[in-house]
């Protein structure tokens, strides 16, 4: 075992194996040096139970590859035909999308021996991988409930007409996140209403999604009842890598409304559009901002009408500093001093706090949002103030 040289994959163990020395002494060796799938086929000598415990089930619950980049379909089919079965959970793979090796990588025989071999696997987290050789989604595992996929290459949407868009497909995924897919189009985003159990999506940085796209899945009342993404409660929208995405801003197809959507996570590009649309939101509990630069009177302006919001989140947001300019005539005077107002009156601070937070946003806002919003939770996490000394 020692004189192996290969990568070492990563095999993430549980916790609650059986306590004998056996056990103890394999996890122990796991930790460091993660065996090899070499080491028991090319000739190494072990004992009949060291074998027997490497194909116990119970150590191949979560598996991980992301971090070896020597995965092939080769390996792969070793992986499934002599050691991955019925006790694993989830699996992570890193593809060949950036290799130099190129080759298929999962194929639609495999994924469906998989679905055979494994029939209690529920995650399915892919990092690079071409799936564009694959006919559908439908040849994935009936028994996911999540699918990740971070950096891939999706296959071409078909086309679905209005009467089939929401016919059920048989697919029991149940949270779908796209991280950096920049194949994943309207028409795919058509195609999810089909899947009857979705009820939480992410989107993150998918520039080809559009408003109108976003629009025509959106959960509203129709002759047979609802229509679109009916079950969908979570929602996340994020632009933060590509230059120019202004021109598209999906997060505007939310001002049609989203029948059943609890909670709404917005993120780069897509803060400021759907902050616009976040009141047509009726179901809306809780409300989630990262990685923006947003103002205290914005906020106040789009969280006016959330009267059903439960909880505001801020992540790694960057607040302007407050700034006193002359009044103007018109209407935007009057309600940017109602707002101050409002807040200044909801807090019996003296005239050294108010010194003190005449730059810092953060107190002016939590006392403004403690007016406007009663019942929601201000969480802040990792934000700042922005320095406009220039």
């Amino acid at each position: 075992v020692r004189s192996c040289t290969i990568p070492c994959v990563r095999f993430e163990i549980n916790r609650r194996l059986k306590q004998n020395s056996g056990f103890r002494l394999f996890c122990l060796l796991l930790c460091d040096l993660c065996i090899c799938l070499y080491i028991l086929n090319c000739g190494f000598r072990v004992c009949k139970r060291w074998k027997r415990l490497v194909k116990d089930q119970r150590l191949w619950r979560n598996v991980d590859l992301t971090s070896w980049k020597g995965v092939t379909s080769r390996i792969l089919w070793v992986l499934l035909r002599q050691y991955l079965g019925c006790g694993l959970r989830c699996l992570r793979l890193r593809g060949l999308l950036l290799s130099a090796r190129g080759g298929t990588f999962l194929s639609e025989s495999w994924l469906k021996a998989l679905s055979t071999k494994c029939p209690r696997l529920s995650k399915l987290y892919l990092l690079h991988a071409d799936l564009r050789s694959l006919p559908s989604c439908q040849i994935l595992p009936p028994s996911l409930q999540v699918l990740e996929l971070r950096g891939c290459e999706l296959p071409r949407a078909e086309p679905t007409s209005r009467k089939g868009a929401g016919s059920p497909s048989g697919i029991g995924i149940e949270r779908l996140v796209l991280n950096n897919v920049p194949s994943f189009t309207d028409q795919h985003l058509q195609g999810l209403t089909s899947w009857e159990r979705l009820c939480h999506l992410e989107l993150r940085d998918t520039f080809r999604v559009t408003a109108n796209g976003l629009r025509s899945c959106a959960a509203k009342d129709g002759v047979c009842g609802v229509e679109g993404l009916s079950r969908l409660k979570f929602l996340e929208i994020g632009i933060t890598g590509r230059q120019g995405y202004q021109l598209h801003m999906a997060s505007l197809g939310l001002g049609a409304g989203w029948l059943g959507l609890e909670e709404l996570s917005l993120g780069g590009k897509e803060v400021g559009p759907g902050l616009l649309c976040a009141s047509r939101l009726k179901d809306l509990k809780r409300l989630r901002l990262w990685d923006c630069t947003l103002s205290e009177l914005q906020i106040a302006r789009s969280c006016r009408m959330l009267r059903g919001l439960r909880q505001l989140e801020f992540v790694d947001v960057r607040f302007q500093p407050r700034q006193n300019p002359p009044a103007e005539e018109g209407e935007g005077g009057e309600e940017e001093e109602q707002d101050r107002e409002e807040a200044a009156g909801a807090d019996g601070s003296s005239d050294e706090n108010k010194m003190a937070d005449m730059n810092d946003p953060i107190p002016g806002l939590r006392r403004t949002l403690a007016v406007l919003l009663p019942s929601c939770t201000l969480v802040l996490t990792n934000c700042s103030v922005q320095n406009n000394e220039d």
